[in-house]
Formats: C-alpha cells, structure tokens, sequence
C-alpha cells in the first residue's frame, strides 16, 4: 500500500495546479489498489547517500505493469513497472543534505542523506581493510567516528554466462571503527579527506577484488575488436564446465588436506605442545632455505619451526600480540602448545592474539605448522616477529628457530577456474549492478596483476574508462587513478619492470585524458610486501585529485615531465611546476640508439631538471624512477611536496 506520509508530500493544497495534482492523485489510487511487492535494488537501503547536483536514479523490480510513487523530500515522480517488472524512476536534482525518507510505492528507505559518493575500485589494494592498516594508525581509526559519512561493500561474485542485475551487499554503514573494520582502508580515509573539504555527506561504493587483471572490468563491446581472442577463452567457461571443475578441485584438495594431515607426524607427536622434546632438531636461521627444502628441492606439504623464549615475572599472564610479519603461505601458530592463530593465504599480516594467562614465567614454545601446496615455505624479510603488550614492550622473537620436516606431499593440482579474473566477467557480474546509479567519480587502483604484460594496459585503460563513461552516460564520469607504489628488492642498476611499466601507462592515460588525474605512489610502498599500509597518505593523494577535477580546486598533485630535449652537452627535462632544488637526482638514466640504459647525472632548477650527458654518448631517450623499487627517486614539488611520477620519453 502507498504509505500516508509519501502521499502527503504530493497532495498538497494548490488550487493554480489543480488538474496536476489531480492527475496524480488518480495515478496514485491506481497504485493503492494494485497493491504488488516492490523490490528496490539493493544499493537503496537505509543509511544511503544519494549525489547531489545531479539526477536521482532509483531502479528496482516489481509485478509486470505495476504502477506507484517514488518520492523524496518535494521531488516526487510516476513509475509504471515493464512487462519484465524492471522499473526505473529519475528524480530531480538535490542539495546536499538530509537526513530523508525515499519512499518507492510502499517501501520506506529511512536516514538517506543526499551529499557526494565515490565509485573505488579494482585489485587488492583498494580491498585492503581497516582491519589491516589498523596498527599504522591505531588512534586516529580509534577516536574516529561520523554519521555522516556511510560505507557501502559490493560482495564478489562472477558469473561468466550472464549479466548480473543486482548486488550481494550487507548493506551502507556509518564512519566507526566497528563498521569501518572490514571495509577499504583507501576507501575510508578518502571519505573522511572528502568531509574535511566539503563537509557535506560521503558515500564510499567499493566494488574491487584482489588478484583480478584489468580487463575483467571492461565490457565484453569494448575488448570485442582488439581482443577477440581473450573475449573466445571468457566463452570456454560455460556454468557447467566451472561447476564440474570446481567440484573436481574440492574433491582432490580435500583428499590432499585428508592426506596431510594422516601423515603429519607434527599432529601426530604434538610438536607444538611444551612438554615436546626438540633437542634433535636442527637449528637454521629463518631466511635460510635450508629448513624448508629437502635434498635441494622444496619441501611441498608441512613444515615446523619451533622456538624457545624466556618471559619474565613482569610478563608472566599477560594478554599479548603474537606478531608474525607474513608468511608463505598457510600457517597454524601456536603458544605452549595452543593454537592462537590461523592464515590460510600468504598475504595478511599474522597479529595473533595471545590470551591472559597463556604466557608463563620462564620457558615458553612458540611453534608454526607452515603448509605449502606448491613451493617452500618461507619467513618474510624486513618484517617485525616479537610479542607485542598492551603497555607497548615487546619480547622479541629469534631468527634462529629448530625445525622439522612433519609431511612431505606431492604439490596440490588443481584446474583455475577463478572466473573472477576472465575478461568482462566483472564488468557484467560487479559493475552493470551499479549503474547508474549518480556518482561525482571514480579511483581506480589497480595493475599489479597486469604487470607481466605491461604494453596492453594503456589501451585497456582506455578501454576501461571509456565503457564506464558509457554505462553512466557520463562521457566527463572523473577517474582518479592510483599509480603503483614501490615493491621488491631495488637496484642501482638499470633493469625492465613491468611495474614500470604500467605505471607510464597510468601517466599516459591521465595526460591525454583531462578529466583523469594520477595519484602517484612511489615512496608509500614497501619492498617486502605487495600490500602496503599507508593508505591513509594514499587517500590524501586521490582526494587531491577528485578536488582539482571535481570541484576546481587549485591544488598541487605530483609533478609531471612536459617535455624533454637536448641542449648541447645536456638533456633538460621541464616540468609543470617549481620542484625542490637538489643536486643529485637519483634514478635517471639515459638511452642511446641501441635502446639500452645507463645511470647518469642530474640536478634540479626550478622547474627543470638538467642531465648530465657522458662523453661520446649520443642519447635517444630518458628515463626516471624506471625501477619496480626506484628507491633512490627523489624529485619533488616545492609546494606539494609530493613525488614526480614515473617517466620514459624521446628526446625532442
């Protein structure tokens, strides 16, 4: 039934509009009497934030022919379902405000604010969680909360046969930390920059998925030309075809994990227990190899470490953090011979928490059951391995650990059938339920898994904006585009990178195409781990950029190369903006004819930089920062402080 409220916003007493607001009436009698469920997508739940200053696009299922109502504040507007019951209704353009009731027919969809909201996607970075980056910014996610900024998550799915119409959501929810812990760290904090600028409600829309390459975003219309062959392999998967593999995937992973475990003399000897006698094992350092191979090859099944550490009275039964950097790849960690903690990926930080009353004065275990399916398992380098106490003292744990081998087995086989990274899979599965629904931008952060084959991602960028300009019919739809931070081993020699690589293309797309920016990343990574934390100061950078597109703010973002030419014995390098004088720029490197790169001198000067070019060297072209881990880059803005992007280019 159409609720009393919605009907009063509409019948109001206007005698000049009388045969307008009778026509209505009669409109909304109709409706009343037929009385059919309504079923609104489930982007319209309470708690939403609708985009000002643009149209109000609200869309739904209903009983085939179905009319009613949909209103929101004043606006006010006659839906009549299709022969399908799809049903779309376009409000006029609002304020900033709120909060409201959006009613559609007899559904009331409370607490809605009308502010601005921002589509992020893409791979695992933008999935990073709250959760993850909590250390790195413990009180400031503590003492946080507002009302008016709210979280909505797109759950994954990917169907390759059809189009999906609706989301899988839990629905939106408000800026705590409670709410906010499983929800896009990146995310997060851009929605609280964006307050601080506008102080109008923020509504964060993250669709992403780790792992995923690219060209699973971009629609099956757009790949069809250029990449035909890529769109035929998608066409393999049919639903039978991924269920039977999938089937056939659980079957022998459960049968190798049944396997394991029989044969785990670990399990079956309790080696993680206190009372264990380790005197025989071997002791290795833990970045050695030589505790997880076995004969020179690596040891694929379950691998034990142990290690013994002494607890003072002062710590005796406290409540502590178990911090285990990261591993590869599946580990059981256990104190005294109690499990605290379980990862089954190599990614996550290991934070176990370890209960009062565990710890004991004098000697105690901490032992790990590493599994690997595939390859040796490993310590990461660089990472912290110490108990952490709510008072801030740490016991710090040995790189020294005994070890044993508990079963060896033969790698795990399986089929991928991960549909999720199969082209146009998530275009169709995550992005058509989205649209349109009104959004002042986009970040896109992605590109790692695309580093491999970096000449296609410039053209599949492009592919990419352009097929979500015309999902939205927004030709000027802004992307902020995150550049790949720094990740691996540096060196100071010249080498290929693939991270390089896309990294130009995500410069490229953002210089042809003014209504990108690019948030440049190089010094916010970590060489040790694929998912950096400072994701705070990343948000910082795309807020940047959404304000100048946006908004029109006048702000500075990362400088960019504008052109490159030499100048006799020199190469000058001009860029957009004043840059911090230094005398010794790392990371240049010029190219002669045969296309190979050496390490070269340069300074800044205003606005340029002026490369030295050694004797009896003709250059071609010029590089910076053209490393996966440039370490040493350095040029910077004057103002912005912020680091130059990533270049490759001929000399004029």
């Amino acid at each position: 039934m159409f609720h009393a409220c919605s009907l009063a916003n509409i019948i109001m007493i206007n005698f000049g509009g009388m045969k307008k607001y009778l026509s209505l009436f009669l409109f909304i009698l109709l409706a009343v009497a037929a009385n059919a469920k309504i079923v609104p997508a489930k982007l319209f739940q309470d708690g939403m934030v609708l985009q000002r200053g643009k149209t109000i696009k609200v869309w739904g299922t209903a009983s085939p022919r179905e009319s009613f109502v949909v209103s929101i504040g004043k606006n006010n507007v006659g839906v009549v379902a299709d022969e399908n019951g799809r049903w779309h209704a376009l409000l006029p353009k609002m304020k900033a405000g709120g909060p409201y009731i959006l009613y559609i027919g007899d559904v009331e969809i409370k607490d809605v604010l009308v502010g601005d909201v921002w589509l992020c996607s893409g791979q695992s970075n933008m999935d990073v969680m709250v959760s993850r980056v909590y250390p790195q910014y413990t009180t400031d996610i503590d003492n946080y909360s507002n009302d008016k900024i709210r979280l909505f998550r797109a759950e994954q799915r990917s169907y390759v046969d059809n189009a999906i119409h609706d989301v899988t959501t839990l629905g939106w929810r408000k800026a705590n930390k409670k709410d906010a812990w499983n929800f896009s760290a990146l995310g997060y904090y851009l929605a609280r920059k964006m307050f601080e600028r506008t102080h109008v409600p923020q509504g964060i829309i993250c669709n992403s998925w780790g792992g995923t390459p690219i060209e699973a975003w971009v629609s099956r219309d757009s790949l069809q030309s250029d990449y035909p062959l890529l769109c035929n392999r998608t066409a393999l998967y049919s639903h039978e075809y991924v269920e039977a593999q999938r089937k056939a995937n659980n079957i022998v992973t459960e049968s190798w994990n049944k396997a394991l475990d029989k044969g785990d003399k670990g399990l079956l000897e309790h080696w993680a227990s206190c009372e264990y006698n380790d005197a025989a094992w071997a002791e290795h350092n833990q970045f050695s190899r030589s505790w997880s191979t076995f004969k020179g090859q690596p040891v694929v099944g379950a691998v034990w470490v142990r290690q013994h550490i002494k607890v003072d009275a002062a710590h005796a039964g406290k409540e502590a953090l178990l911090n285990l950097g990261t591993l590869y790849d599946m580990d059981y960690a256990y104190v005294n011979g109690k499990q605290v903690g379980v990862t089954y990926y190599q990614y996550p930080p290991r934070r176990y928490n370890v209960p009062a009353g565990l710890l004991h004065e004098g000697d105690n275990v901490v032992a790990i059951r590493f599994i690997t399916k595939q390859g040796a398992p490993s310590f990461t380098h660089g990472k912290k391995y110490q108990l952490e106490f709510t008072d801030g003292s740490t016991i710090k744990l040995n790189e020294t650990w005994k070890s044993n081998i508990g079963c060896m087995m033969p790698p795990l086989r399986t089929m991928d059938v991960s549909t999720q990274n199969l082209p146009y899979v998530l275009y169709n599965s995550m992005l058509l339920p989205l649209a349109p629904y009104s959004v002042a931008g986009v970040v896109w952060y992605q590109g790692e898994s695309n580093a491999g084959n970096p000449d296609d991602y410039l053209p599949m960028l492009r592919k990419l904006k352009g097929s979500w300009r015309a999902l939205w019919n927004d030709a000027a739809m802004p992307f902020a585009i995150v550049q790949l931070a720094n990740f691996m081993e540096p060196s100071e020699k010249p080498q290929y990178s693939g991270w390089a690589g896309v990294r130009e293309a995500q410069r490229l797309s953002t210089v042809e195409d003014n209504r990108s920016e690019l948030a440049v990343a190089l010094d916010l990574g970590e060489w040790n781990d694929i998912h950096p934390l400072r994701k705070r100061e990343v948000a910082e950078r795309v807020a940047l950029s959404l304000r100048r597109m946006v908004y029109g703010d006048k702000v500075e973002l990362s400088p960019q190369v504008v052109s490159a030419k030499r100048e006799g014995d020199k190469v000058v390098l001009l860029f957009d903006q004043p840059l911090q004088q230094c005398e010794a720029v790392g990371e240049m490197e010029l190219a002669g004819g045969d296309g190979k790169y050496l390490n070269v001198a340069a300074a800044v000067s205003g606005k340029q930089v002026v490369v030295t070019i050694p004797e009896n060297f003709s250059p071609s072209s010029v590089r910076y920062a053209w490393k996966n881990n440039p370490s040493r880059a350095n040029i910077r803005g004057a103002k912005s402080n912020l680091p130059a992007s990533s270049f490759q280019m001929k000399l004029q």
